[in-house]
């Protein structure tokens, strides 16, 4: 390799050394027959193929170069000579971190003084390599520098692992990991990270105390993930499975360039080098060999497990410079997303095998792709809604607008890498995961519980929904907007009324007005009463969102939403969206902090805050568990408060002053509970909120303004009270108490949706178009008896989504639940719920079959 120069990281050589598996093509398995193919090999190319620790792999050497485009020609020569010669015996070579078949015979090693006395010393671990890897060396001006890039190099490392991760299989069991190569690697003593070093004389001096120490018996055996060459002026790159294509091998190998050509660039500026615990190191490395690209990563410079996307758009984001230096941008960036959206090749073997092709045919598939010749069943195993007759949308036929599929039965550019991902996965893996979604919810303990099976599960599907960054932000603009109103209605109408006063909402629209000494009439002035509001939105016939319902009581549904992710993340890692999806695990930080924003001013700068909730009977339990969890405060039911003499509201068990409540209980049955030694919270509550020491959140009385009457109104009260026009369509609702909309609403009954104002969960509704003359006849009588009761809306074609349903996916009506904060910098929570409806029906409601899936909101 020549010496790194001064011509920019254009000019930065860089080569690479490949590792094969021989196999038999009638067998499928490994063999140790690389000696009869050097001497041939040898005499085409003499430095470019050499033998490896076990005869049944063998290692092919690049020719230095500076152009990735050389690099990748150079690769394709030398796979199609070894590949060419290999098959004139009845062999295939396969790329590949493990092979999962492989011959008795191929146990032992080559014959080589070096390697009989690694045999001799290292037993086990001597005969267990049967693994290939990927070494890339990067030219670098002297061995100081080298050090240095080891030193900045080592946070990305494990990413370069994830990406290159091709060894699921060993000695034909399925491992679990995605490189189980890399647990036999790290099995070396001197295998893993980087150390922490300053210079070549601490690496030398590391290396001269592990030599005396009898750990390696010469300096070749240093095989951390990065190291500097011990011949040349080089750094290698060690951490890396062997890779099937050509394009994987390139993607390595530009990002080992620009790692290189960053660590030099810092070690010349005297930038001083990261230092990292070694264990995080270990355990990233650990963490990608486990996920591959079908889980979490670490991300080591912000400590916390990351989606693959995110890991290595990090990487990208690090890197840009080098890469546009060296010309690689395009390419490199491309091939990165590209092996995303493609996923890992532990994942691609794992799904050939479940495809009921058995392990041989995943041998069949690595030798295709190692030879660059196109596997047989290609697009089966690869589908493009374009070319590939569809599986699970075979017979797919939305009878409305579908949020994935076009009217002409193309599926959606935004969908198109989920159904291919979809489709690789097919019916029967899908099933497998539901067993898997099943258990992980299980022991979650994520239940929905009903009066007649108290164990339910929260229905989940796995298929997850898409929204759009543009959607998202034009729809939290809208929310914000809409919770806005209804909390300025909120404080008008506990105050002049003047929305009352100006005709701008009727009199009939309320059932009731707060009277002096109720509950809600004691929030002090400025307290906000609707802090979180859960705002129905679907999406209509034409792809437009409009708001549904609005919920300002104990809007349920974000722990389930963020329970959903993980558990779809759990048992899918094969789903990961090619630029990211926003992570819904922030929701709970941003309620915290809207919910801390209440708290008297007495409080200090540690309010006290906790969950109440009315118990494990409650069907929404788990989601009051899990949010109390992640905000990191308590969960108690009323028995778990205790008031004080001097009237201070305290956790009963601790004695905890309690500043601020997230109540997820009705303020009836709160109100009407004993606290902890017997008394009624009723007064002792209401008076603390009166004077300003305590807050509930909701407040009391929120379900003044979210009934369905009110509804039809907020259009003109947004224009009422800021001035401005609604950013949200809603439904065209009638007002059944005028008696023009009730007369309308009862001529054309049989087209509208009939709803109790007061209702929730889905009760009481009746869909016109569905109800058959006798369910007519009675929602008519009653209209006419109680008009002030009802609310009517026109049916509009709510949007379908992709659903599995066994055997196929099918289209479900759905609808996203948001929720929004009025904190001090009000938001949307990352925690949309969208939910499903039943076959043939558009009730999403869970207590009435409904289900729900996770919603991605893309980066």
């Amino acid at each position: 390799m020549a010496d790194q120069r001064g011509g920019g990281a254009r000019d930065v050589v860089l080569g690479v050394e490949e590792e094969f598996h021989l196999v038999d093509l009638e067998s499928r398995c490994a063999v140790p027959r690389v000696p009869e193919l050097l001497d041939e090999l040898a005499a085409l190319d003499a430095d470019a193929f050499a033998p490896e620790l076990k005869p049944s792999i063998i290692e092919t050497n690049s020719d230095p170069t500076a152009s990735l485009t050389d690099l990748r020609a150079d690769l394709v020569r030398l796979r199609r000579m070894l590949t060419s010669m290999a098959r004139t015996r009845g062999l295939g070579v396969a790329g590949a971190g493990s092979v999962p078949l492989v011959d008795g015979s191929a146990m032992g090693i080559t014959e080589s003084p070096r390697y009989e006395r690694m045999r001799d010393e290292y037993q086990l671990l001597a005969f267990e390599q049967q693994i290939c890897g990927t070494q890339v060396h990067v030219d670098v001006p002297d061995r100081d520098a080298a050090v240095a890039v080891m030193q900045h190099s080592a946070p990305w490392l494990p990413v370069l692992l994830a990406l290159s991760a091709s060894s699921p299989f060993w000695h034909r069991e399925d491992t679990g990991y995605a490189s189980s190569r890399t647990l036999a690697w790290h099995r070396w003593p001197t295998a893993g990270p980087p150390a922490p070093l300053q210079d070549a004389a601490d690496y030398d001096a590391l290396i001269d105390d592990l030599l005396r120490s009898g750990t390696m018996s010469d300096p070749g055996m240093v095989y951390f993930d990065m190291r500097p060459s011990a011949h040349q002026k080089t750094v290698e790159l060690r951490i890396c499975d062997a890779s099937p294509t050509v394009d994987g091998v390139v993607l390595i190998a530009g990002l080992a360039r620009a790692l290189v050509v960053h660590g030099v660039r810092a070690h010349t500026e005297g930038r001083p080098q990261p230092r990292y615990r070694p264990e995080l190191l270990r355990a990233a490395s650990w963490r990608a060999a486990r996920s591959g690209l079908e889980g979490d990563l670490v991300d080591v410079t912000g400590r916390e497990l990351v989606p693959p996307s995110r890991a290595i758009r990090l990487l990208l984001d690090h890197l840009r410079d080098d890469l546009e230096d060296a010309g690689d941008w395009d390419e490199v960036s491309d091939l990165a997303l590209d092996a995303l959206a493609r996923g890992s090749s532990a994942a691609r073997q794992r799904q050939r095998a479940n495809r009921g092709g058995g392990l041989e045919s995943v041998v069949d598939m690595l030798v295709a792709e190692t030879s660059g010749a196109p596997d047989e069943s290609a697009e089966e195993r690869l589908p493009t809604p374009e070319t590939a007759a569809p599986v699970l949308l075979g017979e797919y036929h939305p009878p409305q607008y579908d949020e994935a599929v076009d009217e002409a039965g193309h599926v959606r550019p935004t969908y198109a890498w989920l159904v291919a991902n979809l489709e690789r996965i097919g019916p029967a893996g899908l099933l497998a995961h539901e067993r898997s979604r099943d258990a992980e919810q299980r022991a979650r303990s994520m239940f929905f519980p009903q009066p007649d099976d108290p164990e339910r599960l929260f229905p989940l599907d796995l298929i997850p929904r898409l929204i759009s960054r543009q959607d998202w932000d034009q729809l939290t603009a809208g929310l914000v907007q809409r919770a806005r109103t209804l909390e300025t209605l909120l404080q008008d109408l506990h105050g002049e009324r003047a929305c009352l006063r100006d005709g701008v909402m009727p009199r009939e629209a309320l059932r009731w007005l707060p009277g002096p000494g109720e509950a809600s009439t004691l929030v002090p002035a400025g307290a906000t009463r609707a802090l979180i509001s859960g705002l129905d939105l679907v999406c209509d016939g034409e792809g437009r969102w409009k708001v549904l319902e609005d919920n300002l009581r104990i809007p349920s549904g974000i722990a389930y939403a963020m329970a959903d992710r993980r558990v779809v993340r759990s048992v899918l890692p094969e789903l990961q969206a090619p630029e990211g999806v926003v992570d819904s695990d922030e929701g709970p930080a941003m309620l915290r902090a809207a919910l801390l924003s209440c708290a008297p001013a007495a409080a200090g700068d540690e309010p006290g805050l906790v969950v109440l909730t009315e118990g494990p009977h409650d069907s929404a339990y788990f989601e009051h568990a899990m949010l109390a969890e992640e905000m990191e405060v308590p969960l108690l039911e009323p028995s778990g408060l205790r008031i004080t003499d001097d009237g201070t509201i305290t956790v009963a068990v601790s004695g905890q002053r309690i500043d601020v409540a997230y109540r997820r209980i009705d303020e009836e049955k709160l109100f009407a509970s004993p606290d902890a030694d017997g008394r009624l919270l009723r007064d002792p509550l209401q008076a603390a909120v009166a004077e300003g020491r305590f807050a509930l959140a909701n407040t009391p009385g929120n379900g003044l303004v979210d009934d369905k009457a009110v509804y039809p109104h907020i259009h003109a009260l947004t224009e009422f009270y800021f001035g401005e026009k609604p950013l949200l369509d809603d439904v065209r609702t009638y007002f059944c108490a005028d008696p023009d909309q009730r007369a309308h609403v009862l001529d054309h009954l049989e087209q509208l949706v009939l709803k109790p104002v007061d209702g929730y969960g889905g009760a009481g509704i009746v869909i016109g178009p569905q109800a058959s003359a006798a369910e007519l006849d009675a929602a008519a009588a009653d209209l006419r008896a109680n008009p002030a009761a009802y609310v009517a809306q026109e049916t509009i074609l709510i949007s379908t989504h992709p659903t599995f349903t066994g055997t196929e996916l099918a289209p479900r009506v759905v609808d996203l639940r948001a929720f929004v904060v009025l904190g001090p910098e009000p938001g949307v929570l990352p925690t949309p719920l969208t939910r499903v409806a039943p076959a043939d029906s558009l009730v999403v409601n869970s207590s009435r079959g409904g289900g729900s899936k996770d919603t991605w909101i893309l980066r």
